[in-house]
């Protein structure tokens, strides 16, 4: 009798542990993925890269996935969370800035799910925003575009005026060149290659002869048209040098993917904060593309030398030790 009880209470000891002690064995916080875009995941730039980063979660934790396309209103991403949510999805990536207000005004109806956006103020316990500084990548693409200038003047087809990689390039375009004029013109949108194209127009009346188109939905066909002119340009979010390694100079590159994949790990640690994160070159998540063979080896390694100074102590060439 006393060795059956001995084994009962053994069998209730280990039924216990297996119920309080889930989530161990179930190796991390991470179930399901999901994914959302405002337009589509075939646009070569920012949309495949987050589809990029979605893929590597599925290959590393071994999990479903899933994404919706089109995600550009807070209804339609109302009913896709609803969706996830009963899928079993407990991380859902908005892929932009406009998710986070999304976010937050619906993530406190879903508790267990962790919600990610892209450049915006995370405000709830379950929601974080992941933010590129993207002032330094803008510095040393202007540093590109002002020793690759001919004409001294560098153009720039910003998205919005906000964004601080624009700010970084007007720096570093004058820091390499007192010389030169930065011509800017907006679009005020992140996808209108018609207006872009119109402004591309008015930089080549303007004389701009290198040109930085720094919007992910229309910088490729701006670029096409760089290279009828025979002008110069610095790819954006992607190593654009397979557009035409001459005109390419090089790209400010955002490694959105594999973000993902230190978001997924953190979250899966149970590590991942809420609130707003940033992520720069230390994190190397922010690089340079490929450089053209229209720049000297020498400008090169002086170029490379001041990433890795502004990746060891966080200055740029501008700045002091």
């Amino acid at each position: 009798m006393k060795r059956a009880l001995i084994k009962w209470g053994s069998l209730v000891l280990c039924l216990l542990l297996l119920s309080s002690c889930g989530q161990v064995f179930s190796g991390g916080q991470l179930q399901k993925a999901g994914l959302l875009v405002p337009d589509t995941i075939n646009d070569q730039v920012w949309g495949t890269k987050g589809y990029k980063g979605l893929l590597k979660i599925q290959s590393t934790y071994d999990i479903d996935v899933y994404y919706k396309e089109g995600m550009n209103s807070q209804l339609v991403v109302e009913r896709a969370v609803k969706e996830f949510s009963k899928k079993g999805v407990n991380l859902i990536f908005g892929h932009g800035n406009e998710y986070a207000e999304y976010f937050n005004q619906i993530s406190a109806q879903y508790p267990d799910i962790q919600f990610i956006s892209f450049n915006g103020d995370a405000q709830n316990e379950n929601t974080t925003s992941l933010n590129f500084e993207g002032y330094a990548m803008g510095f040393f693409g202007g540093m590109v575009a002002g020793e690759m200038t001919s004409t001294n003047i560098v153009g720039i087809i910003a998205a919005f005026e906000w964004q601080p990689e624009v700010k970084g390039f007007i720096d570093g375009v004058n820091f390499q060149n007192d010389e030169a004029n930065v011509k800017i013109h907006y679009v005020e949108n992140w996808d209108d290659a018609h207006k872009a194209a119109g402004l591309m127009d008015k930089l080549v009346i303007e004389k701009a002869d290198v040109v930085y188109p720094a919007g992910d939905g229309y910088n490729v066909p701006v670029i096409e048209k760089v290279k009828e002119h025979g002008l110069y340009a610095i790819g954006y979010v992607s190593d654009q040098s397979h557009l035409g390694k001459s005109a390419v100079l090089t790209s400010t590159i955002q490694h959105v993917d594999h973000l993902y994949e230190i978001v997924a790990e953190q979250f899966h640690n149970g590590e991942l904060q809420s609130g707003n994160l940033s992520f720069d070159f230390q994190d190397d998540v922010i690089s340079l593309g490929a450089y053209s063979p229209e720049l000297s080896p020498t400008f090169i390694q002086q170029l490379n030398a001041a990433v890795k100074k502004y990746k060891e102590t966080g200055n740029l060439p501008k700045e002091p030790s």
